[in-house]
């Protein structure tokens, strides 16, 4: 990355209750829903959000397809010109919903992702993420995936938008799993690795065997009363670190406290220590 401000992004789902509304999916028109108060009402719209991540010196967002309210060019081209006055780097576009894994819905869902990667596009973000599916990891499945995966980065070849899958769901619930869909796609798919998908006893050796791959990653605390669990996310940044990991930390934050902005404030903070050490 060109500097140390520039390891840091922030996601749209870690302001989850101050935008307040969501819009329902529908994959099989493409369709956004109307907005549904799903935390609350909320306090500012998703046009201010680039301003306040720029106010609270983060120069990088990632967007929740479900955060935006159109698809239409004009919104799109409005949140595109409220990215540039801020200053603020579309990084990812985090395609939300989709099964490619799945062979009751694997071709419906590749049309419906290819759609919110045009999306993407538009907006002149830096990557899209696609979650690689939800199933069980049989090999049936792995392969359906892949070519999903391969399709919809033909369909997108010379586009400027990276393309990138997640350590998500029980389909890439492994790093073998992960490396093995990875090599099937043989270059065409990025990752974004994931802290707080994976869990246990083997958690940190799992993400120290796949974070070497990661282009991008969700940085996600654990809070409990409003308190950080520092050992175990400063542990996921040194894993991270030792593999090889050059990107920006995109921090997420998913607790009831503190605050949505102070949660992200402590786990900078905590990133930012380790990083100038």
């Amino acid at each position: 990355m060109a500097g140390f401000e520039e390891r840091f992004a922030v996601s749209s789902w870690s302001l989850h209750r101050r935008l307040g509304t969501t819009h329902p999916h529908d994959l099989d028109s493409g369709a956004v829903g109307p907005a549904q108060p799903t935390y609350g009402e909320g306090e500012i719209d998703l046009l201010d959000l680039p301003a306040e991540a720029a106010a609270h010196g983060i120069r990088r967002l990632e967007i929740c397809s479900f955060h935006l309210p159109s698809r239409e060019g004009a919104y799109l081209s409005e949140l595109r010109s409220a990215l540039a006055e801020a200053g603020v780097t579309m990084q990812t576009l985090l395609i939300e919903a989709g099964d490619l894994s799945d062979p009751r819905t694997a071709a419906r869902d590749t049309d419906w992702i290819d759609g919110w990667i045009g999306v993407a596009e538009e907006l002149g973000a830096e990557h899209a993420r696609i979650i690689a599916g939800k199933q069980k990891p049989t090999h049936e499945a792995l392969e359906l995936s892949a070519r999903g995966l391969n399709e919809l980065a033909r369909r997108h070849a010379g586009s400027a938008v990276r393309l990138v899958t997640e350590n998500w769901f029980d389909l890439l619930s492994t790093p073998e799993h992960v490396d093995w869909l990875l090599d099937a796609t043989q270059g065409r798919i990025g990752l974004n690795g994931d802290f707080g998908n994976w869990s246990g006893a083997g958690k940190y050796d799992a993400l120290a065997r796949i974070f070497g791959r990661a282009s991008i990653c969700h940085a996600k605390a654990s809070f409990e009363g409003g308190r950080i669990d520092a050992r175990d996310y400063a542990r996921c940044v040194e894993v991270a670190e030792r593999a090889g990991y050059a990107g920006p930390y995109t921090l997420i934050f998913d607790s009831p406290a503190p605050g949505e902005w102070e949660g992200v404030s402590i786990e900078r903070a905590l990133i930012g220590d380790l990083l100038a050490a």
